[in-house]
């Protein structure tokens, strides 16, 4: 579609005219779109329908706003696979991106009982508490939290967790990470989280909650991962057993 005409809302027209010149290579991504005024007059449209137009792309994660600078087509999103068990780092190199975290807390805690009851050890034991900000290709897409018992990496102080991953840590450990049951809910987090991950408080994330068991079924972490639903989409394969 490269025309506007009378058949359709304007907004919706153009959001069409936008999203096919996006496809087709024409608006690349990291560029930016011509501005609200050009678009306006381009297509022949008031300033109401484009600002509608662009606001829905937003929405659907084609498009960035960046304030002073302009409106930018945002990069494909990364792609994870929900029914493979595997770290972060390993996760981005399969996709052919550049992973990288900024560990932002990684301190010794005791259980207390929410997170005893989910790891099924005694609330005074001694867990892992590691919050990381996870990174593709030099731009933010999530943020964990990771809860890990003591007693399963004892010497998780010693290892540089922004060097090397936790899978790396449990490989180490002759660990192996066998099963995951993991949820998806929507949520919004608050002022301070949202800006580590370049959002605003109104947008929403896909939060993930994964309880992780070895090969003899232990528990050995419950992770909750806050992704960015404009930078990742996910699959799910089925079989027709």
């Amino acid at each position: 579609m490269s025309e506007i005409t009378y058949k359709s809302p304007l907004y919706i027209q153009l959001r069409e005219v936008i999203r096919s010149k996006i496809e087709e290579g024409e608006y690349p991504p990291g560029t930016a779109i011509p501005s609200e005024n050009q678009l306006a007059e381009m297509y022949g449209i008031n300033r109401l329908s484009v600002r509608s137009a662009v606001a829905a792309l937003e929405y659907e994660g084609l498009l960035k706003s960046v304030q002073g600078k302009g409106v930018f087509v945002t990069g494909p999103k990364l792609e994870r696979d929900l029914e493979t068990l595997g770290g972060y780092r390993q996760t981005m190199r399969q996709r052919a991106r550049t992973p990288s975290t900024r560990v932002l807390i990684k301190a010794a805690r005791q259980a207390g009982p929410y997170y005893a009851r989910i790891l099924q050890i005694d609330p005074t034991d001694h867990i892992w508490f590691i919050r990381r900000v996870d990174y593709a290709d030099g731009e933010p897409v999530g943020l964990e939290d990771i809860y890990i018992p003591m007693s399963v990496l004892p010497n998780l102080d010693e290892i540089d967790i922004n060097l090397f991953s936790i899978f790396d840590a449990y490989d180490w450990a002759g660990i192996r990470p066998s099963v995951g049951y993991q949820t998806l809910r929507i949520a919004c987090l608050d002022v301070a989280t949202a800006k580590l991950i370049g959002l605003s408080e109104e947008q929403a994330v896909l939060e993930f909650s994964c309880v992780t068991h070895d090969a003899d079924g232990k528990v050995i972490e419950f992770s909750r991962n806050y992704v960015r639903n404009d930078k990742a989409k996910f699959s799910v394969h089925y079989t027709n057993q």
